[in-house]
């Protein structure tokens, strides 16, 4: 898929996270447009999966560690073919199989997640399990930078970095921005890169909106042998809807009738363009 086509996905899949969130009257915003991409790259080119066969042995997994990001995965999969695009309305309702957190039992989801921290040591699991029994998959997480200044991060870090688990990928969504402000301001976790070296990562950084960063980010991880990768990927939280970008209150708000409207048009206006540049 070239790069057009991919920013195309990522527009639809920002359009389902919006959608979604303002259908629950509830969720996270913010940090699922600043993953957009990100996801879209993951689902549509980077991993070995089949949405016909969700459960392949060989598949590649994938854990959101920052689980309430789960308004950005649910749209990803469904726009994989996982389960029904219109699926993504009935969010956080009752009944509904999409509930605030990702869910082992939805199509596609490899680990329920929301506790935060929790997610990379069950991504450290299944790629130590890999690796003991011989096994090529690969096993991507993705971590906010919020997140990471939990301690069991770095317990999980340490495992990884021990085993020597090249089959392992963390991504950390550097968008500096959690649910009171600032990261750096919060409780910094900076110097990210420093700080997944000390435990024998190898560290790239890349634009989580370019999807040839992105390319070249994930195939120098694949080439890494030895040890396990962290991609600190440079994000801008709530990405493509204009007054939620830079936003920390758009961490876990639901946009109103009226700020739907306003965010849907500036969806409609990028996907506008990207069309335009398809035909020129």
């Amino acid at each position: 898929m070239n790069n057009l086509e991919l920013q195309k996905r990522a527009n639809e899949i920002r359009k389902g996270i919006i959608t979604a969130v303002h259908s629950a009257k509830a969720g996270h915003p913010g940090g699922s447009l600043s993953a957009a991409d990100v996801f879209t790259f993951l689902y549509f080119e980077e991993m070995n999966i089949d949405p016909q066969n969700p459960d392949k042995e060989d598949r590649d997994r994938f854990v959101l560690s920052k689980g309430h990001t789960a308004p950005g995965l649910y749209a990803a999969l469904a726009h994989r073919g996982f389960f029904p695009v219109e699926d993504l309305i009935t969010l956080r309702k009752l009944g509904s199989y999409l509930q605030g957190h990702p869910c082992i039992h939805i199509p596609g989801v490899d680990m329920s997640s929301g506790s935060l921290g929790q997610g990379i040591s069950a991504a450290v699991g299944m790629a130590l399990g890999a690796q003991m029994d011989g096994r090529n998959f690969r096993v991507y997480t993705l971590l906010g930078d919020g997140e990471i200044q939990e301690g069991q991060v770095w317990e999980a870090a340490m495992l990884a970095g021990f085993r020597k688990l090249d089959n392992l990928c963390v991504m950390v969504d550097n968008n500096n921005l959690q649910i009171d402000g600032a990261i750096d301001e919060v409780c910094s976790p900076y110097p990210i890169d420093k700080k997944f070296e000390a435990f024998n990562f190898h560290v790239i950084h890349a634009d989580a909106h370019d999807f040839d960063a992105l390319r070249a980010a994930f195939k120098e991880a694949r080439e890494t042998k030895g040890m396990p990768t962290c991609i600190v990927l440079h994000s801008i939280k709530g990405k493509g809807v204009s007054f939620m970008e830079n936003q920390a209150g758009w961490h876990g708000k639901a946009p109103n009738d009226e700020e739907f409207a306003v965010a849907m048009a500036d969806l409609e206006k990028i996907g506008a363009e990207l069309e335009k540049a398809g035909e020129a």
